[in-house]
């Protein structure tokens, strides 16, 4: 009955959340017209959109589950989370005015949609969040949990009494713990391990049983599961092995098997395939408003040196995957053979290999790499997949072999043109190791954000031409 009354709600909050969005469409466009002349004049194009927004805000904020009204959950997180949906709701709404060929959409109205849109939505839920954990701290929507810990789970027990805006009444603590037992006996009924849950689930009032303890029997668990499953009784577990550094863990299915899932690169589904979407279109874009000079660019190096145009090598890609590579050729035709007599000037550490005034590079190439031209193939490897605009920079296959087993990690997500470590000034004095732990800092804190920002820092750092 719980289940199905959360499920009404959130149903409930999806429809509110829509009829918001709605709202947020007509605000957009009175203050379009306040802040800009000519005014904008309503037509049918703009019911065509308001119809597009409702399914289309409905499927994104049911797919990424937002209108779930969570007892505990950071403001911080909700706002990043509607910024996310806003944002990819805009881009579909710009798709939809193209590809429909809706001329009089004013653009000005549907760029401050967005902002409007984050900021009704956000104040919104806020404002009920705290209505919610009002009426909580009252004692009303309460759940009786039970809770079975040991000694690891004091720190989560004394949270779930103290934070009574959370809705939850321990009515039970079942442990053999002499100090769980100590600390919490006049807070809640204390009870043995001994004690059975299928007969206290029988004879109580209980919504949840929650899981805390470290060491896991693995038949009793499944018991305690089964008992709650019978009845209806919501089972949480929750382990110190949830708190490994730098992992994160959700729950997956391999169709009917559910498995417990530990990840320490980014997993926003949603916030990946935006990703794989800018980097397409940006790509497609560049390649074809720079046709001109590739072709120049082509043109040149054939006049001026023997060899191909296209420099073609084999790097490494996402989780070990080999992929070739474009650029433009920069050096001589036998570059790869004359690597070996030059390895003595070497002034990369580690695996890379470097030298500042390489004997290899050509005349234009010297130039091209100077100001990142050399790198304009390289949309191409973008935009069949093989790349992104910004990750770690795709090694070659034997300087791979050389890696520690944490540099590895860096070959977590796709590699891409550019990424933290080409953006410092000082970046051809950057140890291997430093390099390295960049390109892991980039994974750890990554999001489009931080792409976008990388994206244009490099473009500044590409004009002032501190390449080599």
């Amino acid at each position: 009955m719980i289940k199905e009354r959360e499920q009404l709600i959130n149903n409930f909050f999806g429809i509110f959340d829509v009829a918001i969005s709605l709202f947020s469409f007509y605000l957009a466009i009175v203050i379009r017209n306040l802040i800009s002349e000519p005014p904008v004049v309503v037509t049918q194009e703009y019911l065509i959109l308001g119809l597009i927004i409702i399914p289309v805000w409905f499927l994104l904020f049911k797919t990424a589950n937002i209108a779930r009204i969570y007892r505990a959950k950071r403001y911080s997180a909700i706002f990043l989370e509607y910024t996310k949906v806003i944002a990819i709701g805009v881009a579909i709404l710009f798709l939809a005015i193209f590809t429909l060929k809706l001329y009089e959409i004013s653009r000005g109205a549907i760029f401050l949609f967005g902002p409007v849109n984050l900021v009704l939505l956000f104040s919104s839920r806020i404002f009920i969040f705290r209505i919610m954990k009002h009426f909580r701290k009252k004692g009303a929507n309460t759940r009786n949990v039970v809770v079975i810990a040991d000694d690891s789970a004091e720190s989560f027990l004394y949270k779930l009494f103290e934070n009574n805006e959370w809705g939850y009444n321990v009515k039970y603590i079942i442990s053999d713990s002499s100090n769980i037992h100590r600390k919490f006996k006049d807070r809640a009924t204390v009870k043995p391990e001994k004690i059975s849950i299928r007969h206290l689930l029988a004879s109580e009032i209980i919504d949840e049983v929650i899981y805390c303890k470290n060491d896991i029997n693995q038949n009793k668990l499944r018991s305690i599961v089964y008992d709650c499953e019978e009845v209806g009784v919501i089972f949480r577990m929750q382990s110190q092995l949830f708190h490994m550094s730098a992992t994160k863990a959700h729950l997956s299915h391999f169709g009917d098997t559910p498995f417990l899932t530990f990840m320490n690169t980014p997993s926003d589904l949603l916030a990946l395939k935006l990703k794989r979407v800018i980097s397409f279109l940006a790509s497609l874009a560049i390649l074809i408003i720079w046709s001109p000079v590739i072709l120049a660019i082509a043109i040149i190096i054939k006049l001026t040196s023997e060899g191909p145009v296209f420099f073609k090598q084999e790097r490494v890609g996402l989780r070990g995957r080999r992929f070739y590579m474009y650029k433009f050729r920069t050096m001589v035709q036998n570059a790869e053979e004359l690597k070996a007599e030059l390895m003595e000037e070497n002034e990369a550490d580690g695996p890379a290999f470097k030298i500042k005034d390489d004997p290899r590079i050509t005349k234009v190439g010297k130039f091209l790499r100077k100001t990142g031209l050399d790198e304009l193939p390289q949309f191409y490897n973008i935009l069949i997949g093989d790349m992104t605009l910004v990750g770690p920079r795709p090694p070659i296959p034997e300087e791979v072999k050389q890696y520690e087993n944490w540099q590895l990690r860096r070959l977590s997500m796709p590699p891409g043109l550019t990424c933290t470590w080409q953006i410092k000034p000082d970046r051809n004095k950057i140890s291997f190791e430093e390099w390295m732990k960049l390109d892991l800092q980039y994974i750890d804190n990554w999001s489009n954000k931080l792409d976008i920002i990388l994206f244009f820092k490099t473009i500044r750092t590409v004009l002032k031409g501190s390449g080599q």
